[in-house]
């Protein structure tokens, strides 16, 4: 039976997440504009430690993220900021970037992007439609009202679609939805100017309603993915509703917070004081906003959740420390395919999905330094696959072994998967508190009959009779006999 949905949180409310976003586990995250021309930020932490460091003022000091290029050039504080004159000159133009990035991007393959997609496991693809510096990656029909033509004259987004569902695999995308700095040309210089930054304004409202309709009319987007949040003045609920109704298996994700900007001098100073707790807060919890809107799914940004979280979440990260390329970060500032493996499996048992970002460059191309782990983790999962895709988590995410291995679990109807994520096991692997009985059996994946088990106090060993020192987190599975 087909729901209807009401613009209502209550209607909203029902909305389940559908089967195939639990099962996916796996998605690819792309950052791709005209940030991609500079590609350029400082390298060091992320932002997460930033923010613990010094709150969003020492972040936006020194932002790590090269697709935010266009408010770094504006703060003489910022690295960026001396890079770009000392680069372009002073009267150079982020704008100038446009003609630049589109004679580049001319010769980007959207099957070949596909086809690594496709090659690295990933389940599903989000990409970045508009980014806060306002340029669509599609010829939309709705040009910016304060920039004429600002927008791809090549629909990057329609063309990547279409390759992304010949393969099977589910099509998100991603949209800027209350910063765009046509609209608003102050830089973002602490947590006050990030949220006074936002658009509200009528003409603004229209412009990425329009949009997101468009979106979703053309494209049939299997994710709703917004950031930041959205504008105070429009009816999101009614946006979610005709959403649901139209794609009737899709999903939003958490950032669609409607702030209120106050006008008055009062209100300005109230909301100053609610920045300052914020502020203490983020310092010591790091950046996370709590989303007071409807959603399906929670966002944490390089970050991941200590246990098993009963709502669905995703985690999204780059390979290196930015989302855009950066041409700053080589090889050694690159997670490796181990890495982003263990990632993978950690976040899998905590009931999160992994949405992990490729930055190619301006021409298109994805750096081998990003293939090569993704390629690493890809061939993992033809391994051990059933170990991640369409499983829950089990009665607990994690143990270590009597060997000092730490564990990962997850779970189908009729196995329990262990996966040592540190360090590589040796000859044996004895798990406490964990249930096994006679006629239970175990195996270790991808190497059948090399296993063998045998109940301890309170737990199970399992001898192994081939070497997997060097393997890269080896999973057991445990078949329960009825």
């Amino acid at each position: 039976m087909v729901m209807t949905f009401a613009p209502t949180l209550e209607s909203l409310a029902t909305h389940e997440v559908p089967a195939w976003f639990h099962d996916a586990k796996f998605g690819i995250f792309i950052h791709w504009g005209l940030y991609s021309v500079p590609a350029w930020a400082p390298v060091g932490a992320d932002i997460q430690e930033l923010i613990k460091k010094g709150g969003m003022e020492a972040l936006m000091r020194n932002n790590p993220y090269a697709e935010w290029y266009m408010n770094s050039m504006k703060i003489p504080e910022h690295p960026t900021y001396k890079h770009h004159r000392t680069s372009y000159g002073s009267k150079f133009s982020y704008f100038d970037f446009q003609p630049i990035f589109e004679e580049a991007a001319a010769g980007m393959d959207p099957a070949a992007w596909a086809d690594t997609f496709s090659a690295a496991g990933a389940k599903y693809v989000v990409m970045v439609t508009k980014h806060h510096d306002g340029y669509t990656l599609w010829p939309t029909k709705k040009d910016n009202p304060v920039r004429e033509n600002y927008f791809s004259k090549r629909d990057f987004v329609g063309e990547l679609t279409t390759e992304v569902r010949k393969r099977g695999l589910k099509m998100g995308h991603y949209y800027s939805g209350v910063l765009d700095w046509t609209f608003n040309t102050d830089p973002i210089t602490d947590f006050f100017s990030f949220l006074s930054n936002q658009r509200q304004s009528e003409a603004y409202i229209e412009y990425a309603t329009a949009h997101w309709y468009e979106i979703i009319e053309r494209f049939e987007t299997d994710i709703l993915w917004n950031d930041i949040g959205y504008p105070a003045g429009c009816d999101v609920n009614r946006l979610f509703a005709d959403y649901y109704n139209t794609v009737e298996d899709g999903v939003i994700n958490d950032r669609w917070t409607q702030t209120k900007i106050p006008g008055n001098p009062l209100g300005r100073l109230l909301m100053k004081a609610a920045v300052a707790r914020m502020t203490r807060k983020m310092k010591k919890e790091g950046l996370e906003l709590e989303p007071k809107c409807h959603y399906d799914f929670r966002t944490p940004e390089y970050k991941t959740y200590p246990d098993v979280r009963p709502e669905k979440w995703e985690t999204c990260r780059g390979i290196g420390n930015s989302f855009g390329y950066n041409q700053l970060e080589g090889k050694d500032r690159m997670m490796t395919g181990a890495e982003i493996i263990v990632s993978l499996v950690d976040t899998v048992s905590k009931n999160g999905n992994l949405l992990l970002n490729v930055g190619p460059t301006a021409d298109g191309t994805i750096p081998e330094m990003q293939k090569k782990p993704l390629m690493e983790l890809g061939a993992w999962l033809k391994k051990n696959g059933e170990a991640i895709y369409g499983t829950r988590p089990w009665t607990r995410p994690d143990a270590r072994t009597l060997e000092g291995n730490d564990i990962r679990f997850t779970r189908t109807e009729r196995a329990v998967y262990a996966t040592v994520i540190d360090p590589a096991p040796r000859s044996t692997i004895s798990i406490p508190d964990f249930p096994f009985a006679a006629g239970d059996s175990v195996e270790l994946l991808g190497e059948p009959g090399t296993a063998a088990a045998e109940p301890i106090d309170r737990g199970v060993r399992v001898t192994l009779k081939t070497d997997v020192s060097k393997t890269v987190a080896p999973v057991l599975r445990f078949t329960r006999a009825s």
